[in-house]
């Protein structure tokens, strides 16, 4: 069957790039796949990092795609869909984060779905962390054009039902990530890094937002000995100042290890390896992608039990799942999960996870989905 899939592809980079190309690498196995692609996905004015693309360090999966879509030129949008309907799909495929991109990707399926298209959006988040004027309009578009969905936590599920009480979906289990190559030496990732042999090393990875509650973390490890170690890897969205005046003010320069950047594709192996656990301090969630990295690494997670991260952990006994966002409650688990050795069962249980969570069995559900969309329509 011939299959579109309208999203983020190379040269642009981050996790949904690279779980768009890890999906539809898949896909291509038994269909004709074709990637749509952004031709601007942010005007760089509305960009918070430094930059939305690839670079030479990256592990990109480089992705043939034809890049049409720019989210703030409407007539691209037409220009898009007459691209896609020449490719004549049988099925759709989009992925949808954040509410801004309810239009254009809206004005695109609603046209392909009249002319018999069957839509499937695979949503990461329906309602965003941070909530902005004209969210829910954008986000209601941007379901309305899809014919069935993909889901991969409870929250999300709940949210879709919200606004969709009818709609028709699959949940799943996110996907791991396997292009980040394999867990190095502990020592020798220490040694790298600058960080001694005999620290217990808490990481905190990914893009720095508040919602991420970085800063009850900090406040959770002045309440842990000196041989505790927090390290900090990731680009920050906004300004570090509020995360520096804590470190100063808790006196945690020596409990802090900073790497406050971007992250290339093949530095990601050093920090997960040098860790002994990573943890999620989150205000708020649906699923997380730095769950799935750190389970490809055999990484535990310690996470706070908001939207869909308690189903990535505790069913698994992959980690262990504090009861709310309190730097009391966080370094109580800390304390627990070193003191009552708990990794190497964790571990473990990751090693069955991963039999689980996979590209195919994403790609079978998307197609078993299709499938039954398609026999309800006659």
């Amino acid at each position: 069957m011939k299959i579109g899939y309208l999203s983020t592809f190379y040269p642009f980079r981050g996790g949904i790039a690279q779980f768009n190309a890890a999906l539809l690498k898949e896909l291509s196995k038994e269909n004709q796949a074709q990637a749509f692609n952004f031709k601007r996905q942010y005007p760089e004015f509305l960009f918070p990092g430094t930059t939305q693309y690839v670079t030479e360090n990256d592990k990109a999966e480089i992705i043939e795609s034809i890049r049409k879509l720019d989210t703030i030129n409407p007539f691209s949008y037409h220009t898009t869909f007459n691209s896609i309907r020449k490719f004549q799909p049988d099925l759709m495929i989009s992925k949808f984060w954040m509410p801004f991109f309810g239009p254009p990707l809206g004005y695109v399926l609603k046209r392909l779905k009249k002319r018999g298209v069957v839509n499937i959006g695979i949503l990461d988040n329906v309602i965003p962390h941070e909530k902005r004027p004209g969210d829910e309009q954008f986000t209601k578009y941007y379901l309305n054009a899809n014919n069935g969905f993909i889901v991969m936590s409870n929250t999300v599920r709940d949210d879709l039902l919200k606004y969709k009480p009818n709609a028709v979906f699959k949940q799943v289990l996110h996907p791991l990530y396997d292009h980040f190559g394999s867990l190095l030496d502990k020592n020798e990732a220490r040694e790298k890094l600058g960080i001694e042999k005999e620290k217990k090393v808490l990481l905190f990875f990914g893009f720095i937002r508040k919602y991420k509650g970085l800063d009850l973390l900090l406040e959770s490890i002045r309440f842990l000995p000196d041989d505790y170690l927090l390290l900090i890897a990731g680009e920050i969205y906004g300004s570090f100042d509020e995360y520096d005046t804590l470190i100063k003010n808790f006196k945690l320069e020596n409990k802090v290890k900073l790497f406050v950047r971007y992250i290339n594709d093949n530095e990601v192996p050093l920090f997960f390896s040098a860790s002994d656990v990573c943890v999620l301090p989150y205000r708020s969630a649906t699923q997380s992608g730095i769950v799935g990295i750190s389970y490809h690494f055999g990484l535990p997670v310690i996470a706070t039990d908001t939207g869909g991260l308690r189903e990535m952990i505790e069913p698994f006994n992959t980690g262990i799942i504090v009861r709310e966002p309190a730097p009391n409650l966080i370094s109580s688990a800390i304390s627990d999960y070193f003191n009552l050795e708990m990794s190497a069962q964790f571990r473990a249980n990751i090693d069955r996870y991963k039999q689980k969570a996979n590209w195919e069995t994403l790609a079978r559900e998307i197609l078993d989905l299709y499938e039954r969309i398609r026999k309800d329509k006659g």
